[in-house]
């Protein structure tokens, strides 16, 4: 967002209410759709990216032990590129801008006035405009009053897991398995991401190492020889399955951005993409208002923003329910998954839709 407005010539200021190590080491999100990558090439931000990052050109279902390729740029002409958002994040802060880590005890204040006002532990920011790009638990969607929220909670979560091995594949495998789904990522060629479907209940000290490689086995196995590697496992945690939309997405002079204001499950890989894709309609919102005095793209920009928030919802949702197991799940629902996931994979016109949102709508 900094980077977006600097470049229109307007001053921010970044508050991380973590520190610069922090940020800069915690694993997220690692699909890059082509927009992304375009934008980030644009604002030339994209050189380790494009040194470093792992070009896709599809993705596999697997499942009745075979892989079903989705041949994303056969079918779209675009690609999606594997590289870590806290890689993302490195490349964004060493690029400069004014920001200020550890920052604690921030408020926002009158928001519905021309000069809105942030509070902090140590100092005050007069603003022409407050973007709250500052996550779920943030301080600024709060601060809206008549918020609507939007909620589902799924009966599951993930395991994600970080393994110090070589990738078992060069692309993405989601498995849709009787015990649950799995899908195999990677995060360098040296380093392999991985995620279980597990209980919502699950404590993760219930889950060994050598539990977690022998449930992996099982539900990426295949008839064609398939092998997984295994290596020693740096991170293990649970994730909650969500989904969550706030409206609007502005209140005044207070905008919401990325998590702040929705929550997809990650099944899609659209959360860090939706951000970016929020930011670059509130820049230029900002800049037309700041720069132009117009009140156009400032009043129409939750609305732009919500209709491509509720498409990432809506495949994020097809792309869970069709390869998770729900607890409970009786025949005739399982049958008919299994319908909708075997057509996805030998249906020209239905992997064309999964492939055209996975590598992401056109900003």
């Amino acid at each position: 967002m900094s980077h977006l407005l600097d470049r229109a010539g307007i001053e921010s200021v970044v508050l991380e209410q973590r520190s610069r190590e922090h940020v800069e080491s915690r694993v997220r999100a690692g699909v890059c759709e082509q927009p992304t990558v375009d934008l980030l090439r644009e604002l030339g931000l994209a050189n380790r990216l494009d040194k470093e990052g792992l070009p896709h050109s599809g993705f596999s279902f697997r499942f009745d032990r075979a892989d079903h390729r989705i041949a994303l740029t056969e079918l779209t002409g675009s690609a999606i590129t594997v590289y870590g958002q806290q890689e993302i994040v490195k490349d964004l802060i060493a690029a400069g801008g004014d920001i200020r880590f550890d920052v604690s005890g921030v408020a926002v204040h009158d928001i519905e006035t021309d000069r809105p006002r942030i509070t902090f532990d140590g100092g005050e920011l007069e603003c022409d405009v407050i973007a709250g790009c500052d996550g779920f638990h943030g301080v600024a969607r709060p601060a809206m009053p008549a918020v609507r929220a939007f909620e589902h909670v799924y009966p599951y979560a993930w395991l994600g897991l970080l393994a110090s091995a070589e990738p078992s594949h060069h692309e993405l495998i989601y498995a849709s398995h009787e015990r649950g789904f799995a899908l195999h990522s990677m995060r360098s060629p040296e380093v392999t991401r991985l995620y279980l479907q597990v209980d919502a209940t699950e404590r993760i000290e219930d889950w060994s190492d050598s539990r977690i490689w022998d449930e992996l086995h099982l539900r990426l196995a295949t008839d064609d020889g398939f092998a997984l590697r295994e290596g020693p496992l740096l991170e293990k945690s649970i994730t909650p399955m969500r989904a969550f939309v706030a409206e609007p997405m502005r209140h005044g002079r207070l905008f919401l951005a990325g998590d702040a204001a929705h929550i997809v499950p990650p099944t899609g890989a659209k959360g860090m993409n939706l951000a970016i894709a929020d930011v670059l309609v509130l820049s230029k919102a900002l800049t037309a208002l700041l720069r132009e005095h117009r009140q156009d793209l400032v009043e129409s920009y939750s609305d732009t923003c919500l209709r491509r928030v509720w498409r990432a919802e809506q495949f994020s949702n097809l792309m869970t329910t069709m390869l998770h197991r729900p607890p409970g799940e009786d025949e005739f629902h399982q049958r008919l998954r299994m319908a909708q996931l075997r057509y996805t994979a030998s249906s020209t016109a239905a992997a064309t839709s999964i492939a055209e949102n996975y590598v992401g709508l056109p900003f």
